[in-house]
């Protein structure tokens, strides 16, 4: 696969779980990298990690609410103030919310996982992509989920907008793929990281693990994902290997989506 040595990527979501695989494996293959996340110490840390591990990466941070405009001009800014442009763009920051039938779920709850999964997305690509027509070239992965393609129960809020996200990458592949520009959606199915635990909890709060292996032993493959795994795929999606899939929304699931409703 491509190396991605003098290419700028921006990671939201940058601290943790799916993020931080994904900044490991362009870490690992020497990218520019700008580290966005709202938790300013996590994403301290994780880029400590990252730098003494790989040494020929460059790295930017940029603490962050996607959710809001304003936060997101300025990480785009600082990228292209810091490494001249930007090739490519992990659109990855997102919240699951709280699990509630849907006429009883809490509306503030309602709109900040809107906030957050669908607008934080739209803003992402809304300053990235004029930056990428510039030098008519780019890459953008959003983050969608298995819950972007099928429904799951009592997570309305989070099912919608990631629905709309897989519509919005549908979209920005028609409208920008003159302009080079290629974007897709991945929609992982439950990956080991800490908003999949804290899923299992909300399920089964006196035994999380137990929620787990139950979801476990419905999968074809009979485990969860590993965040290394979605991190080859993006990287792939990311990369100049990947010439002319653009427009999809790849579930990388173990198989499971195909069985819904049917079991």
């Amino acid at each position: 696969m491509s190396d991605f040595k003098n290419k700028t990527v921006i990671i939201t979501g940058a601290a943790m779980g799916l993020g931080l695989a994904v900044a490991e494996e362009l870490a690992s293959k020497g990218a520019n990298l700008t580290l966005v996340d709202y938790n300013e110490e996590a994403l301290t840390k994780a880029k400590n990690e990252l730098a003494s591990k790989y040494p020929d990466a460059k790295y930017l941070t940029v603490t962050a609410d996607v959710s809001n405009e304003e936060a997101v001009k300025n990480y785009v800014n600082a990228t292209v103030s810091e490494f001249g442009k930007i090739d490519g763009f992990y659109n990855n920051a997102g919240i699951e919310g709280r699990q509630a039938p849907m006429t009883e779920y809490d509306i503030n709850m309602f709109k900040k996982v809107v906030d957050i999964n669908l607008m934080g997305v739209y803003y992402g690509m809304r300053y990235v992509i004029p930056e990428m027509q510039k030098n008519k070239t780019g890459r953008i992965v959003n983050v969608a989920s298995v819950g972007g393609i099928r429904g799951v129960l009592n997570q309305s809020a989070y099912v919608a907008t990631k629905h709309a996200v897989a519509g919005m990458s549908k979209n920005a592949a028609l409208e920008y793929g003159r302009d080079g520009i290629l974007t897709n959606a991945i929609a992982p199915g439950a990956i080991k990281t800490p908003m999949v635990a804290e899923a299992f909890k909300q399920v089964n709060p006196e035994n999380p693990q137990a929620a787990e292996d139950e979801y476990a032993s419905r999968n074809p493959t009979k485990r969860l994902g590993k965040p290394s795994e979605v991190a080859k795929l993006v990287t792939f999606l990311l990369s100049e290997d990947n010439g002319y899939v653009s427009g999809q929304v790849i579930a990388i699931d173990g198989g499971e989506s195909n069985i819904y409703g049917n079991s």
